[in-house]
């Protein structure tokens, strides 16, 4: 467990606050990976897991937080102020790169984007393959991080970037993003698929992939996602 301070919040979209984290040493982790929020709310602990959309070797790290009216978390976070310090955990996880030589393909909506913004950076440094990038939002005004994907985009001749809106008619796709995993991508049986998001879309892109032959050992998410949409 470690004391961080807020040293900058930034409005992403009307319902995401992006949060700085400064600590008193670097933080060690592998791009992916997340952190837990430990705080109290009526004599109880509170514990919620946010992912860095960073890079490590730093002392700082940046959370992108929606908030939701009726959260816990969310609506503590979005209560902070610069300066204000808050308590995580070392960041840990089962999403990360895993084979920088392959091509590797993000599938995420909402906030899953966070982790995938870590992993992009990453594979655009280090990878050596065709990465394509797709995700899922309601519509345009939600669709985080747009501007850095759109110039990571221009700047990187193997990246491809994909959005789809559910909510919305625009000129890009429609619908829900997994169903045009086969449509942007040529080679999927070759290709490393990192997924994150809500239950049911994890479940439901990992049911396509099955579909059109990726085996099981080339995707990748946090891995509880099936529990949850058992118990619902």
């Amino acid at each position: 467990m470690r004391e961080v301070e807020i040293t900058s919040i930034h409005q992403m979209t009307p319902r995401v606050k992006q949060f700085e984290l400064v600590a008193d040493d670097e933080f060690d982790f592998q791009p992916g990976q997340h952190t837990q929020l430990h705080f109290e709310r009526n004599g109880e602990e509170v514990v919620r897991p946010y992912t860095a959309t960073v890079l490590p070797g730093t002392d700082s790290i940046t959370l992108a937080i929606k908030r939701y009216d009726d959260g816990t978390a969310s609506v503590y976070m979005h209560d902070r102020k610069p300066g204000d310090t808050i308590r995580i955990e070392d960041l840990d996880g089962n999403l990360y790169l895993r084979n920088l030589d392959s091509d590797v393909a993000f599938v995420s909506t909402g906030t899953g984007i966070t982790p995938m913004m870590a992993m992009v950076k990453q594979y655009l440094r280090d990878g050596n393959g065709e990465v394509t990038f797709l995700y899922g939002e309601k519509n345009q005004e939600n669709i985080m991080y747009r501007e850095t994907l759109d110039q990571f985009e221009a700047e990187h001749e193997n990246l491809n970037v994909v959005y789809s809106l559910s909510d919305e008619a625009w000129k890009g796709k429609t619908g829900h993003i997994q169903e045009h995993i086969d449509d942007v991508i040529s080679s999927p049986k070759s290709t490393d698929f990192y997924v994150c998001g809500v239950p049911g879309m994890v479940v439901e892109t990992k049911e396509k992939l099955a579909d059109i032959g990726v085996s099981d050992e080339r995707v990748y998410s946090e891995g509880w996602e099936d529990d949850e949409v058992s118990e619902e």
